[in-house]
Parts: structure tokens; sequence; C-alpha cells
């Protein structure tokens, strides 16, 4: 619980304004502190494109799915904005967007999560102007003759911007914000750092489109390099459902998913070419889930971050800290482990069965139970290699077919080590472990880039604005 101590003429400056947030967040001093820079300041009304009507999101407006891309675009939602990696979506039908263009946003626009847990922001790049966005996700386009996107970006996700941004929520039990709420948000202008800070945003976004590029680039190599081409989720589904087959049963599982006639089909094709079973490919004893542990809070100095299966594909995840006391080293992983999501539903849009490779800061962190760690055997396949092929369609598919579970699925261990990975020839081998190598150096390099950007925002407004 939070007590803190306001002078009467906040309550009056908020206009008699009674719930907590604009007071305990940080909000109030904030404003204060931006009143008193010796810098002019603009509105945040007065930067953006026409005004208010540059401040928007989709509104109420039922979704209408769509069941391919020839009648669909990428749908994303609040927890998606986050993402690093944002190949894979629900798709949402390409007639509702045309009808109601507030689905979509420019490159530049700076996305904040305006349901929930608000504030969180991203920086449109490269590829967001080709998806619809959902009504939880507010969408910011800055008047490229007033201010440069970067800056605007940068500040909004300051120490001075951010509390002030979440300060302006309402509601109860689910809060919101509005454009009105943040209309008024004081800009400051920074002359030359603005410059400096959009160029860094800039960069950051382009090596995060890199990073998007490079994954996409070593899946497509991996399949050539065998003689395939990988599934999409339409082609999985046409392939009708899992109902009514007839099969002989494996002593290893008396699940009928297991045995389901689109999993068989994957099988067959990647069997008519080089192959090995996922086991063999693996280090002995790395295929399995994490340990279970007792998780005890402490202060970041003396604790591990623990990530969980929802924000590992955050491009900034995060999590509670334990105390490192309290745990072993087997909640690290080493690097180039392929960590998947490994409890979850069948749902189209959750993530279980989904990949992420551990690799630069990520090692810092400790990892839940939650996962299936992967980790293969370097003498015959390179880690990056691997997940080139596990963070395709074909995999996430075979993966969910080798799982168990009534409601919350988990994988079934006598299924799983005997999932054929196709095995392409040493050299296109070692060029998808290098796109996967190049794509997490540049998605490192952009989050410090970002990192810097806000830096020197902050330190200038620190200085007072000069």
């Amino acid at each position: 619980m939070i007590v803190k101590t306001i002078p009467s003429t906040w309550l009056i400056e908020e206009q008699h304004r009674l719930d907590c947030g604009p007071f305990v967040k940080g909000s109030m001093e904030a404003i204060k502190i931006l009143e008193h820079l010796d810098c002019k300041k603009d509105a945040l009304v007065e930067v953006t494109k026409d005004g208010i009507d540059g401040m928007y999101h989709v509104g109420q407006d039922k979704i209408m799915w769509a069941t391919d891309k020839e009648h669909g675009i990428p749908f994303l939602r609040s927890a998606d904005i986050l993402r690093a990696d944002i190949s894979y979506h629900l798709l949402i039908s390409s007639k509702q967007v045309a009808n109601n263009p507030l689905f979509t946003c420019p490159e530049g626009t700076t996305l904040i999560t305006r349901s929930g847990t608000i504030g969180r922001m991203m920086y449109a790049r490269k590829g967001f102007d080709e998806v619809a966005i959902s009504q939880d996700v507010l969408k910011v386009i800055p008047d490229n003759s007033k201010i440069s996107s970067g800056y605007l970006y940068a500040f909004l996700t300051t120490k001075f911007g951010l509390p002030i941004v979440t300060g302006g929520t309402f509601g109860s039990i689910i809060t919101h914000i509005e454009a009105e709420n943040i209309a008024d948000i004081p800009v400051p202008r920074l002359g030359v750092i603005e410059k400096e800070a959009d160029r860094l945003i800039k960069e950051s976004a382009t090596l995060l489109s890199s990073y998007q590029e490079k994954l996409q680039e070593s899946t497509m190599l991996y399949f050539t390099g065998v003689g395939l081409s990988d599934i999409t989720p339409t082609i999985w589904h046409s392939w009708g459902s899992d109902l009514g087959f007839f099969t002989k049963v494996d002593v290893r599982s008396l699940r009928a998913l297991n045995f389901n006639p689109r999993f068989n089909r994957l099988c067959e094709r990647i069997k008519k070419g080089p192959w090995m079973p996922l086991s063999e490919i693996c280090i002995k004893g790395t295929l399995r889930s994490g340990p279970r542990f007792k998780r005890i809070d402490a202060d970041p100095e003396f604790s591990y971050q623990l990530i969980g299966q929802k924000q590992i594909f955050w491009l900034r995840p995060e999590g509670r800290w334990i105390a490192k006391s309290s745990v072993g080293n087997e909640v690290l992983v080493p690097d180039g482990t392929i960590l998947v999501a490994a409890q979850g539903t069948l749902g189209e849009s959750e993530l279980f069965c989904r990949s992420e490779y551990i690799t630069g800061k990520n090692l810092e962190r400790a990892y839940s139970q939650h996962f299936l760690r992967v980790i293969s055997d370097e003498n015959i396949i390179k880690h990056g290699a691997l997940f080139a092929f596990m963070r395709s369609e074909t995999a996430f598919r075979m993966l969910r077919s080798a799982s168990t579970g009534s409601k919350l699925q988990d994988f079934h261990y006598n299924v799983l080590p005997s999932i054929p990975i196709p095995y392409p020839e040493a050299d296109v081998r070692t060029r998808c472990h290098e796109l996967i190598v190049e794509a997490y150096i540049a998605r490192e390099k952009a989050i410090e880039l970002e990192d810097e950007a806000r830096t020197i925002v902050e330190r200038t407004i620190e200085e007072g604005g000069r």
C-alpha cells in the first residue's frame, strides 16, 4: 500500500479528482518538472496530425475474422504489438478494415496500450502499416511538419512522459485512456536533441525490421534446403478436421490427436527428404520442461527476473524478481537454447507451442517451468539452424499434435521425441544459423538504441531543457 501526502492545489488542478492514480504514479510531479523547463512546450494535441483526430483507436467494432490472406490481413491486439516477432497472428476481414480505416496506422505512429495494463508503448516500424490493430491500442500519429515521430515516441516513453500518460486513465476495475485524457500532455521542444533522439529511434526501428526479415529468410531457406516450403494456417485448416479417422494404435499414446491425419501428413512430407528425430538432434536429457521452484520476491540487486510464457515473446520481457538464493542455476539456460511454451490451450491465438531463441541479455533472466527446453547438439545441428525450423508453422502444428491433457495442454513426452526434423545440407544449416545470430544481434542493438534515445531526452529534461 502506498501512502502519499499531496498539496491541496493538486486536487484543484485535477478538477477535484479523488482517485489516486495521477497522484501516486508520479504524473503530477512530472507535469511540475515540465512546467518549469526553460524551453518551449507544445500540448500533445498541437503536434499530432489533424489535432485530436491524430489520436484514435478503432472503437467498438465487432471483429469479422478471416481464414486466409486472400480475404484477411494480420490483426494485432494490445499484447501482440509488444512482440518482437509479429509474423504469427490472427486475420481480420480485409473488407471490414477497408470500411473502417481506423484499424490501421502509418509507420512512425506511437502505439499505446489503453485497456487493462495501460501505457505500454511501441513504435510502429515497417510492417505495422500493413496490419490492423485492435481497439485496445491508442494510436498517436505525429504531424511530421511540427515534430519528428522518433522524438515524440522517445519522450512519451521517458520517466516524464509515461507517468502522465498512465495518470490520465479512468475506470475502477478495468482502466482505459482516451485521446482527451492525454491531449494536453506538455511536450518539451529540445532542439538538436530531438533530431538525435529521432535518429536513434528510427535506426532502432530499421534494425527491428531487419530482425524480422532475417528470421523469415532463415526459415524459408531451411525449408527450401530440403525441397519443401512451410505451410500456412490456411493450408493446415484446408486439410480437414481431426474427426472420424482410423489409425493403428501406438502403445506410446491412446490420444487421437497424436495420430491425426494432418499431423501424419506433415510428418510424411518431411520424411520424403533427409530428416532426423527431434530426440537425436538434441543433447540427451535436455528435451524436457524446466524445474519447479519456490518463488521468493527480492530486490533486483539480489534477484533474477523470472519470465513466463506470455512475456518471453515481447521485445522487452517483463517479470517478477525472485531471490537468487531461493533457486539454483537450473532456472537459467545456456546460449542458443530454444524455449517452447509448454502449457496452454489449443486456441489459434494461444502461444502454446510457439518458440523463442535465447541469447544476449535474455541469458541473464530466469525462466519458469512452463517451457520446453530444446538444446541442439551442435555437432549435429547448430542452435540457430534448429530454431529456424522450430519457429515455423509446420513445427508449431506438429508440436501441438504431440500434446496431451484435457483443458490445459502439455507435451506428450512419449510422442515428442519422435517428431521428424528436416535435415538440410551443412552449408544451408550454417547459413540458417548465421541469419538467426544476425537477427538477434540486430534486435539487441535496436533495444540499446531505443534506450539511448530515451536517456538523452531524460537527461536533457533533468538539466532544465537546455
